[in-house]
């Protein structure tokens, strides 16, 4: 029952949020346009729920032709124009995905999509288990890379220092979230989402690490 609610929600949330935000959408639109040729909606290959390909939609922050030269962006990647690095920092490169979840392919809450050929190389068995439900725009392994990303994804070799140090923090994070589930931790996933955004946005000061990770890691430090 819970499970319907949550589908429920989600779709009305979505509608809702892209009636809100349509004139965040305008601006954003006309300031990809003002700032780099192409389109402004970049389609994206991701795994979806139970190992299926799926495509998402993201405000396009990158110059045209430069997207897949390599898989993770570092903190002053060279690809990503300036208005689309605001983007990225506000995270309103990823309010095109409402979509995703009005046609029910993705949540507002659960794991991030990732990359294909990452997860096919690099998940374990174990942290496939993300891949049992619907991938959401916001959950603990999004928050931790909000508060903690830049601590990893340096500029040299992003794609190495995401795989090998961040990636495997931020799935157990998400494996604890599907274990412990239920709408009221959704709920506060959002508004901590929402917080840790803003923070990041206007404040240079380090948040700590998101709830889960002390209950997963206990008092180990950050890698």
């Amino acid at each position: 029952m819970q499970k319907v609610l949550k589908s429920l929600l989600d779709r009305l949330f979505a509608l809702l949020s892209l009636i809100l935000l349509s004139p965040v959408f305008l601006i954003a639109a006309v300031g990809i346009k003002c700032s780099s040729k192409g389109p402004v909606i970049y389609k994206a290959r991701r795994m979806g729920k139970n190992m299926q390909p799926m495509v998402i939609y993201k405000f396009r922050s990158m110059h045209v032709g430069l997207e897949n030269q390599g898989a993770i962006t570092g903190r002053r990647d060279p690809r990503i124009f300036v208005f689309g690095s605001f983007l990225r920092k506000t995270k309103i490169d990823e309010l095109p995905q409402l979509l995703n979840i009005l046609l029910g392919t993705m949540s507002i809450i659960g794991p991030r999509p990732e990359d294909i050929d990452i997860v096919r190389q690099y998940y374990t068995e174990e942290e496939k288990r993300t891949l049992d439900v619907l991938p959401g725009l916001a959950c603990p392994g999004s928050i931790f890379n909000y508060t903690h990303g830049d601590l990893y994804l340096t500029d040299e070799d992003t794609d190495d220092a995401y795989i090998n140090r961040f990636l495997h923090v931020k799935l157990a994070l998400d494996l604890y979230y599907i274990d412990h589930w239920s709408i009221g931790y959704d709920v506060s996933i959002i508004l901590r989402t929402i917080a840790a955004i803003f923070h990041t946005t206007l404040s240079k000061k380090q948040l700590p690490p998101p709830l889960e990770y002390r209950e997963v890691f206990g008092q180990r430090p950050i890698p």
